[in-house]
């Protein structure tokens, strides 16, 4: 029992480091986008919630491919834990930082796409 325990353990800190990986790609193509086109600066917070959410969903997804069950639970965890450490750093590297409107739209949209990130990993491993 608790080498599956151990096994789960690892595969939602695996589902995390993809998700944060696959975050630092999206804002550094995001940033090469807004340093060499035109486009407004106004797209930046909705972008970023997106990238945020598609991250997750990537994690997400290929962690619960290898944990086959739970996949609603894994994945919630994988995107409370990817918001938990967002808003830890944040609150590092930011003096001026607070929780607002926008935070709580990444709380909820961090969840809920790791939520559906692990029912699509679990259903694409069962098939």
């Amino acid at each position: 029992m608790d080498n599956v325990n151990n096994k789960n353990y690892i595969n939602i800190l695996k589902g995390l480091g993809i998700a944060l990986i696959s975050t630092f790609i999206f804002l550094l193509i995001l940033s090469i986008v807004l340093t060499y086109t035109s486009a407004s600066e106004n797209i930046i917070n909705p972008t970023i919630i997106i990238i945020t959410a598609i991250s997750i969903l990537i994690g997400s997804s290929i962690s619960n491919m290898k944990i086959k069950k739970n996949g609603l639970i894994n994945g919630g965890i994988i995107g409370g834990l990817y918001i938990v450490l967002l808003y830890l750093f944040s609150s590092v590297f930011n003096e001026n930082f607070s929780l607002t409107m926008q935070s709580i739209i990444m709380v909820v949209t961090g969840i809920a796409f790791g939520i559906l990130g692990g029912i699509i990993g679990v259903n694409i491993a069962s098939k």
